[in-house]
């Protein structure tokens, strides 16, 4: 065989030979970062999680308190990336103080909407305009589904909701979903130069199980077993017992909500004199009144609603919401109401047991009214207070239902003596010891309510008993008038004076 020939490369060929062997300079750089990492690596950290939420798991704001030192740069960059209104924030800085003189404690903390396990906003919307994210677990308000009925407002322990007046809808913080479904990090994590805030990935089911210092969520915030919230506040500082807001003390009356004023009143006193006309045979005079108020008070509701064309939605929300509830109660109960008054005043009186079903649907209505305030947690507006005032009224109005009929004075008294006990019970926090917020505001800032209230419902008191002695109907029908002015009084309190929960703000003149 012949000897076999070795040829020689030529240099250029060498070169890329050798080249494909050799490691570019960017493969050189990622391998010296990840086997010794960056220089500045103790000084910086990622702000946003790099995968999603497992099942089980959501996404979570944190916040380094020892890094917050507001500034509010969080304030004004979801300010002007959102395109809020001038008075319009999501997101909120305010401060909690406690210590002593030995050790005192200051702290600003900032502040969103806590994207809640069992949000409170969404369980009360009528209209399911809230949706949580099944993989995320952000709360979504769905601006094109809200009426602005702004029950999610006084669901929300932490003040979250906002509602928008040009809009007529509310609106909330959604922890910029559409920016971290692109990698970006939300506008306030992004703008805080300190990075006090990132986004972390929280077990659902124990969101605060993570949190190395404060264990509670927030010392000075609403209790967080209500609706879960999931935002950690983190801390190397221990956080003294004794914490509380800079503003805890500031007295604020709440929105005195007009339309929702007169629709409860008015729909109560309704319920209470359609069921004594249906005592006492159906005088038309007692049942006239009654749809007169019933109809005024339903009307007032719709100017509530930023958005009424869309309260014919409100049945979606049936399952979960009380408002819907009332609402599909009440929506039955005035065209019952109204068909069967026509029918048996026009033309043939109907049987007794036609009205039975209608009287029980206004009195669920009631009660319903008063479940939707309740269910807001809120003490001035616990069931016992809710009941004595929204029973009492339509209590009351029975009997004075049944006064304005000729007969002997004992249901004026009776009347009377329902109305003092209506007014004991309200008063009666006010002669105690007890420094609550509503007692507080009924003092000072609401005195003059208050006093109109018991003006109006004195007069009711002593008309009555004045009726009752001359047995006249005339005096128990002025008697009315007074006592419906006296619950206009009071349910504005009800509304003003509540101790509305929020997160921590800061020191007020």
């Amino acid at each position: 065989m012949p000897n076999s020939v070795t040829v020689e490369r030529s240099p250029i060929e060498q070169y890329l030979r050798k080249q494909q062997e050799l490691e570019t300079p960017v493969a050189r750089f990622a391998q010296r970062h990840d086997a010794g990492g960056p220089a500045m690596e103790p000084y910086y950290r990622d702000l946003i999680p790099l995968t999603q939420p497992q099942p089980g798991e959501q996404y979570a704001f944190e916040v380094d308190l020892d890094a917050c030192t507001g500034c509010k740069a969080c304030v004004s960059a979801c300010h002007s990336l959102n395109g809020l209104e001038d008075e319009e924030t999501w997101r909120d800085v305010g401060l909690v103080v406690g210590g002593d003189r030995a050790a005192p404690y200051q702290q600003t903390v900032t502040t969103a909407c806590h994207h809640c396990e069992d949000p409170g906003c969404m369980h009360g919307c009528p209209v399911l305009a809230y949706e949580k994210d099944d993989v995320t677990g952000i709360v979504r308000h769905l601006d094109d589904q809200c009426i602005g009925c702004q029950y999610c407002v006084l669901k929300c322990p932490y003040d979250v909701p906002k509602f928008s007046e040009r809009l007529g809808i509310v609106r909330k913080c959604d922890m910029c979903h559409g920016r971290l479904a692109e990698g970006e990090a939300p506008a306030c994590v992004q703008a805080c130069p300190t990075q006090a805030i990132r986004i972390s990935i929280v077990s659902k089911t124990a969101p605060q199980a993570d949190a190395p210092a404060n264990r509670d969520f927030l010392t000075a915030a609403p209790d967080p077993d209500y609706t879960r919230p999931t935002t950690r506040y983190v801390s190397e500082r221990p956080i003294p017992d004794n914490v509380r807001a800079a503003d805890a003390a500031a007295l604020r009356p709440q929105h005195a909500h007009t339309p929702l004023v007169v629709m409860l009143t008015l729909t109560q006193a309704a319920v209470g004199l359609q069921t004594a006309a249906a005592l006492a045979g159906h005088p038309l005079g007692v049942e006239l009144v009654s749809a007169l108020l019933l109809a005024a008070g339903l009307t007032a509701s719709i100017l509530h609603l930023g958005r009424p064309l869309g309260a014919w939605r409100a049945f979606l929300g049936l399952r979960r919401s009380w408002l819907s509830r009332e609402i599909v109660l009440f929506g039955g109960y005035a065209p019952a109401f109204f068909g069967l008054l026509a029918v048996h005043h026009v033309f043939t009186p109907l049987p007794s047991m036609l009205w039975v079903p209608l009287t029980v649907l206004g009195w669920l209505g009631v009660a319903s009214s008063m479940m939707i305030y309740h269910d807001t947690h809120r003490r001035f507006w616990h069931w016992p207070r809710t009941t004595l005032r929204f029973f009492g009224v339509a209590v009351t109005a029975l009997l004075a239902g049944l006064a304005l009929l000729p007969g002997d004075g004992v249901w004026p008294l009776l009347a009377a003596s329902a109305l003092v006990l209506k007014l004991a019970g309200e008063f009666a926090p006010l002669l105690s010891s007890h420094r609550s917020v509503p007692t507080r505001l009924m003092r000072g800032p609401l005195s003059g309510w208050a006093c109109a209230r018991a003006l109006w419902g004195g007069a009711a008191v002593f008309t009555w008993l004045f009726a009752a002695v001359l047995a006249s109907p005339a005096l128990a029908a002025a008697g009315v008038g007074l006592f419906l002015a006296g619950e206009l009084c009071e349910r504005v309190l009800f509304f003003k004076a509540v101790d509305a929960p929020k997160m921590p703000g800061g020191f007020t003149a």
